[in-house]
C-alpha cells in the first residue's frame, strides 16, 4: 500500500508540472543528483574570510623570500600591501592572516565586503597601472603571473618597491601551500601555520561529506562575461581540481580539451555533455540568467540545458582557492547532490 501511496504521490507531482529536487528519495545519491533539474545557487554565510587571530600579528621582518619569478627579494615593512592576481587569492590570504588593515591596493577579483573601500589598482580588469599603484606608497606589492603586464611589475621593482611573485596555479592541492608562502613573506609564519592548519581541516571535511558516486555527474565550468564572452573550462583551469573535489568528471576535460579554456562552440558543448553547468554569479547575470545561458550555442543540446540544472556561486570565491575553500566545496556539494533522507 505504501508503494502504491509513493508512486501516486510521484505520478500527481509529476502531472501537475512540480520539480521533485528537494523530494528525491533513492538510496543511490548519483541517481538523484542526475534526476536533479532546476538552478541553484550556492552560498555561504559570509564571503570575508575568517582572520586566524582577533589581533593583527606584529611581522617579524626583515625576511628575505625567493619569488616565483627566480628573484630573491627582501621585505623590510608591511604595512602597506598592495595584492593583486587575477582571482583574488593573494589578498583573501592577506585578510585570513590578519593584516586586512594593512592592505592599501587589492585587483578586481578580490571583492569581498570587508574590503571594498580598498583601492581596486585594476579598475579596467586584470591590467595593473603602476603610476596608480605607486601613488599608494606601498611597501610590499604581492602578485603572480595572471595579472600584469608584466613591464609594470618591473617598474615597480625599479621604483624600490619589493614585487612578490607566487604560483598562480589554483587547485585545491596548492590552497595551504600558497597561504604559507604569503604568510613567510609578511613575516607571520607561525599565523600562516595555523591558517594553513585550519584551512586544510576544513578542506578534509567537506571532501568527506561528499557523497561517492558510482555513476559520476559530469561537471562543465563555464566563465561568461556577457555573451561576448563565453567559455568552456578544461584542464588546468582550476575548475577541474574543484569538480574532481565533488568526486565528478570535469566535462571539458573529459570531453579532450587541451587548453584551460577555450571558447564555446556548439560542438564543444554536445561533446562535453554536461549534467551540470558550473558557473559565476555575476556571470550568470551578464548573459540574463539561466534564460540568456540557454541561448548560448550547444548549452540547450545538453543534458544540463535540458533540465536547466545550473549552479552559481560569487566570483570572489567560486575560484579563488583561498582560505574559504572547505566553504566553498561543503556549499557546492549541497547544491550539487540533494539531501538524502534521514
Amino acid at each position: 500500500m505504501r508503494r502504491r501511496l509513493r508512486l501516486l504521490g510521484l505520478l500527481t507531482a509529476t502531472l501537475t508540472g512540480v520539480a521533485l529536487v528537494a523530494g528525491c528519495t533513492s538510496d543511490d545519491p548519483a541517481s538523484d543528483a542526475a534526476a536533479q533539474t532546476g538552478h541553484t545557487t550556492a552560498t555561504l554565510d559570509t564571503l570575508d574570510p575568517v582572520p586566524i587571530t582577533a589581533d593583527p600579528p606584529a611581522p617579524a621582518l626583515p625576511v628575505t623570500v625567493h619569488s616565483l619569478d627566480g628573484t630573491d627579494v627582501t621585505i623590510t615593512d608591511a604595512s602597506r600591501i598592495v595584492a593583486a592576481d587575477r582571482y583574488g587569492t593573494i589578498a583573501q590570504n592577506v585578510y585570513a592572516l590578519g593584516l586586512g588593515d594593512n592592505l592599501v591596493g587589492r585587483s578586481t577579483a578580490a571583492a569581498f565586503p570587508a574590503i571594498q573601500n580598498v583601492p581596486n589598482v585594476t579598475p579596467g580588469g586584470n591590467s595593473l597601472n603602476a603610476e596608480a599603484i605607486l601613488a599608494l606608497q606601498p611597501t610590499v606589492f604581492l602578485t603572480d603571473t595572471t595579472i600584469g603586464p608584466k613591464a609594470v611589475q618591473d617598474q615597480l621593482r625599479a621604483a624600490g618597491v619589493p614585487v612578490v611573485y607566487f604560483d598562480p596555479t589554483r587547485t585545491m592541492a596548492n590552497v595551504t601551500p600558497q597561504i604559507t608562502a604569503i604568510a613567510d613573506a609578511l613575516g607571520v609564519p607561525e599565523q600562516g601555520a595555523a591558517l594553513a592548519h585550519r584551512t586544510q581541516g576544513e578542506i578534509d571535511a567537506a571532501s568527506a561529506s561528499v557523497p561517492e558516486q558510482q555513476d559520476k555527474l559530469r561537471i562543465a565550468f563555464v566563465y561568461l562575461r556577457g555573451t561576448a564572452i563565453t567559455m568552456l573550462a578544461g584542464p588546468g583551469s582550476g575548475a577541474d581540481s574543484l569538480i574532481e573535489a565533488l568526486d565528478a568528471i570535469d566535462a571539458g576535460t573529459d570531453s579532450g580539451l587541451t587548453q584551460q579554456f577555450v571558447p564555446i562552440t556548439s560542438e564543444a558543448m554536445i561533446a562535453a555533455s554536461p549534467d551540470v553547468l558550473l558557473t559565476m554569479t555575476d556571470g550568470l547575470e551578464s548573459v540574463g540568467g539561466v534564460d540568456g545561458l540557454q541561448k548560448i550555442p550547444g548549452i540547450a543540446q545538453t543534458p544540463a540545458g535540458k533540465n536547466e540544472r545550473v549552479v552559481d556561486m560569487a566570483d570572489s570565491v567560486l575560484l579563488s582557492f583561498g582560505p574559504n575553500t572547505g566553504h566553498v566545496l561543503a556549499a557546492l556539494s549541497a547544491a550539487v547532490y540533494p539531501q538524502q533522507p534521514q
